[in-house]
């Protein structure tokens, strides 16, 4: 019985193989070798959830993670978030993200956290209490709900891509500023339309053009952090994504010096990772993250600005200081 449980665990919720796909997934394709990478991102995130949903213990699940190529990692790593915390909040669940962030997970915390996002879109709203216990952090656990605006805006394009749909009075988390939520989900959706516009940077401002302009900042943010993390874009589309979000340039670099930080902290630092961390944040990686550390506010700052919101605010405001100093 108990495998049967595991076989079945392995496949409810879980979106199909073939859904990373661009082409199923009506996405533009800029290029094969960029198809290919995006895709690439895709498989890794469902092997990283298949190996947490299927493992008897996160040991278990951390040494296949530990195989998949180092610079999809990370990737992997954030479909095992996913995965955890839908055995987290199925019933006869336990605390398998916070045994996750206790062992390897740590390495890789942002994508964990972003990863439980993906599980709250999966799983009914009275089980997110339990499939969110893990995120301990009360600054980084804004970081769930950018991985719910990714995976709305990859699995719903054309409402909340295209149609530019807004979720009202959004129920978590439910003791912080709730119209901060709507941001943090916007992060996500512009996340994922890099993914949607295949990572063509005029693609992806032509698609941002079309909603409210008070939603553009978090949205180029989202668009800044895949554009470093995951990439798929040479340094003349670096600039043109620049030349096209200059008025977002602080949103742009706050978000790319996360990814950086992101990849810095596993240890996954690529040539990309360097590439766009000079044009979009002005900084190497390691001096991003470096400056995201040192900006971290305390639990207890913030009031009616969440601490996430007010720690974007202090790298945004460091680099802009940098780059002025530098021209």
């Amino acid at each position: 019985m108990a495998v049967s449980w595991r076989a079945i665990r392995g496949r409810i919720l879980t979106p199909s193989k073939s859904a990373t796909k661009l082409s199923k997934r009506g996405f533009y394709e800029k290029s094969p070798a960029a198809r290919d990478l995006l895709e690439n991102v895709g498989e890794t995130f469902m092997k990283g959830y298949s190996f947490a949903v299927g493992s008897r213990t996160v040991a278990e699940a951390e040494e296949h993670l530990e195989e998949v190529p180092w610079e999809f990692r990370g990737f992997a790593y954030e479909g095992a978030g996913m995965g955890f915390a839908v055995r987290d909040g199925l019933p006869f669940g336990g605390h398998w993200v916070e045994r996750c962030l206790q062992g390897r997970g740590d390495e890789h915390i942002y994508m964990v956290y972003v990863g439980v996002g993906w599980a709250m879109a999966r799983l009914p709203r009275l089980r997110w209490a339990k499939a969110t216990v893990g995120l301990t952090d009360p600054i980084l656990r804004w970081l769930a709900l950018d991985g719910y605006g990714f995976h709305q805006a990859y699995f719903h394009t054309e409402k909340y891509v295209r149609r530019q749909y807004q979720e009202l009075d959004f129920p978590w988390p439910a003791e912080d500023p709730a119209q901060y939520a709507n941001r943090a989900i916007d992060q996500g959706i512009g996340r994922a339309t890099w993914f949607v516009c295949g990572s063509d940077p005029n693609r992806v401002a032509d698609a941002f053009d079309a909603f409210p302009l008070e939603r553009r900042a978090d949205l180029y943010c989202g668009a800044g952090l895949a554009a470093t993390y995951a990439g798929a874009v040479d340094e003349a589309e670096l600039r043109v994504f620049l030349d096209r979000g200059k008025a977002y340039l602080p949103q742009i670099a706050q978000a790319s010096a996360f990814a950086a930080t992101a990849r810095v902290r596993a240890g996954l630092v690529t040539p990309h990772t360097e590439l766009a961390a000079r044009l979009l944040c002005g900084v190497t990686p390691e001096d991003a993250a470096r400056i995201c550390e040192e900006s971290l506010p305390q639990p207890s700052e913030g009031g009616a600005v969440p601490g996430f919101e007010l720690w974007r605010q202090r790298i945004s405001s460091t680099l802009m200081s940098l780059q002025g100093t530098n021209k």
